[in-house]
């Protein structure tokens, strides 16, 4: 209740990039202060999935760390799992600002961000220093995509180069081929585009757990046959889903203004269960499915787990309803 009357008051008048950063300042300094240790459940039940301990089901999903700078604070405040990134093999700042915004009445996001990060050899280094520090971490996911300059026909190598760097300090890797920010990015997701993909990003992935990360647009044949080759190529599982540049059914008066970019938060939850329950009708029982999409409560998490999630993530309910959220939640 007290997030919420200040994000009322304070945080939902500042540019929500520079809030993001506020609210993280916010959570380092608990962390150096040690409130956030506080602030993590010791209940949670661990669960295996792909081999991991996972402190719970719920996860931080891709985006909100971008370069995997507060991975320690993120798992004290409950996330059992951080997936950083979207990373890229060459740094790049992003698309110009404004490149984020809130859409209230809908408690959602609509971001544009372009993949803005400090490129694999920065993030490898730093993650590097943070394995050897013996802290005590959650579960690393680390998200690759597509560099911006890199043409689609060069996109095997790009992918090749950030898995090649980032897989030895990774939990888990997801190959990204379905953000709506970088042009041409999801044209990869057809199946003689992703299967060369897929097969770089295995052979540099130092037998670590590789996904892939689909859009929740995508027809559900096409779900369906993605799933079908992640599958056959012995991938470890898919996440489901991306962002959407759909926008049906909106209450927000500024859908307009924010303009073009992924759309994310409670808007996608009834899509995102629908392709959770075609993933799920589509694979074995071992293939792991990772749910994200409009997740705001622990009964939607375990409405997740029950028809088939493995493991459940969000991200733009972090925005909405605080840092004690994930603790809720798991």
């Amino acid at each position: 209740m007290l997030y919420r009357f200040l994000f009322n008051l304070l945080l939902s008048r500042l540019d929500p990039e520079r809030a993001h950063y506020l609210g993280v300042f916010a959570i380092q300094v608990a962390s150096k202060l040690g409130l956030t240790k506080l602030m993590k459940n010791k209940t949670a039940k661990s669960i295996s999935v792909m081999g991991l301990e996972f402190a719970g089901e719920f996860g931080l999903a891709a985006g909100f760390d971008k370069n995997g700078k507060w991975i320690q604070e993120l798992g004290e405040i409950g996330f059992s799992h951080v997936e950083i990134g979207t990373v890229t093999a060459i740094a790049q700042p992003g698309n110009e600002k404004p490149r984020l915004f809130r859409l209230k009445a809908d408690r959602a996001l609509v971001n544009r961000m372009g993949f803005n990060n400090e490129g694999a050899a920065v993030v490898a280094r730093r993650l590097q220093a943070l394995r050897t520090s013996k802290k005590k971490l959650p579960v690393i996911g680390i998200n690759i995509g597509k560099s911006k300059a890199v043409e689609l026909e060069n996109a095997v190598q790009d992918y090749s180069t950030s898995a090649k760097l980032l897989s030895p300090y990774a939990d888990y890797l997801v190959v990204n081929v379905s953000s709506p920010n970088t042009p041409g990015l999801r044209s990869l997701q057809e199946i003689k585009s992703l299967k060369p993909i897929l097969e770089a990003v295995l052979n540099q992935a130092n037998a670590k757990p590789v996904l892939v990360k689909i859009a929740p647009d995508l027809a559900d044949q096409d779900i369906a046959d993605i799933c079908k080759l992640a599958e056959t190529m012995g991938l470890a599982g898919v996440i489901a889903t991306n962002t959407t540049i759909t926008r049906n059914n909106l209450k927000s008066p500024n859908v307009a203004a924010a303009g073009a970019g992924g759309l994310s938060g409670a808007p996608l939850n009834q899509r995102s269960i629908e392709v959770l329950k075609l993933i799920r009708k589509s694979v074995a029982k071992e293939f792991v499915v990772i749910s994200v999409g409009g997740v705001e409560t622990r009964e939607q998490v375990l409405e997740r787990v029950k028809a088939g999630a493995n493991l459940v993530q969000g991200y733009t309910g972090f925005v909405y309803f605080g840092p004690f959220w994930a603790r809720r939640l798991n």
